[in-house]
């Protein structure tokens, strides 16, 4: 069954009495020495799309870069290395303390990585956005369904690893194969390009909004903030993953009108997230 946008409007309520709780805390499991700015993006976006507080949790090492960018970030250092260290037990006690975990961008996937991916997903009990790395762990692993509410972020060529079908066949009917992979895993799907697809293997939502200026490196990192920054304000994952896409690829419109489709970088997307809001409002 197609659904609209206006299924999922209002926004989250804003009440004045409130405080950074009532808004959601995410857990945002993210970067590596390689890849610190989607640490960055995927944070920030999470507290632009409304959620009250993001804890980064990535290696001790890029802890430095990430605060110099930005100052409303905390932090759990972690150590992949050394998976059953004290400091890696106190982490995986404390994950779901949080509203929501998001999970993948630009985390690798070293077999450090992949272990410690593996015993998180046996204790998550939270929602849950995977994507990129995420996503790709997930394809080497033994996981075929989520025991938690979830969004997956696949592109094509990470919805073919997951699924074993080739990119073309994919491309060819988008909405089948998302459909197929939200029933896969018990998650919610976003399959990502041109007209977004998004399922929950029921329900389909077909975006409409976005342009070239999303076509750029560290795009989807802010698009799994956003999603994750919806559902810690308490949106179903649905709801969440639909006003995720639409108010993305509203980002990419609005800077692409300012900066030109040409010029617009992921870090700009984190700019136009208030005025995207505020068109949605």
């Amino acid at each position: 069954m197609r659904t609209e946008l206006e299924k999922f409007l209002p926004l989250p309520l804003r009440p004045q009495n409130s405080h950074k709780g009532t808004f959601g805390k995410v857990l945002n499991i993210a970067g590596s020495k390689r890849y610190s700015g989607a640490a960055v993006l995927s944070s920030i976006s999470v507290l632009r799309a409304g959620a009250g507080y993001v804890t980064l949790a990535c290696p001790e090492e890029i802890i430095s870069s990430v605060s110099s960018y930005s100052p409303d970030i905390t932090f759990f250092p972690l150590n992949f290395r050394a998976v059953s260290n004290e400091t890696n037990n106190l982490f995986f006690k404390s994950v779901n303390d949080y509203s929501v975990v998001s999970l993948g961008c630009g985390l690798t996937c070293d077999f450090e990585v992949k272990s410690f991916v593996a015993d998180l997903i046996d204790k998550i009990k939270i929602p849950t956005v995977i994507d990129a790395d995420g996503l790709n762990i997930l394809a080497s692993s033994d996981v075929d369904v989520f025991t938690f509410p979830s969004v997956i972020t696949p592109h094509p060529k990470e919805l073919s690893k997951l699924m074993g079908v080739e990119i073309s066949e994919i491309q060819k009917n988008r909405e089948k194969f998302c459909i197929s992979a939200s029933k896969k895993y018990n998650s919610v799907c976003v399959l990502k390009g041109h007209n977004t697809v998004v399922s929950d293997g029921e329900e389909v939502y077909i975006n409409q909004t976005g342009n070239s200026s999303l076509a750029k490196a560290g795009s989807g990192d802010v698009l799994t903030g956003i999603i994750a920054g919806f559902a810690a304000q308490g949106c179903s994952v649905f709801q969440a993953a639909v006003l995720g896409v639409y108010l993305h690829g509203l980002c990419g419109e609005l800077a692409g009108a300012e900066l030109t489709e040409y010029s617009v970088l992921a870090s700009d997307l984190l700019n136009y997230i208030p005025y995207a809001v505020k068109k949605l409002l």
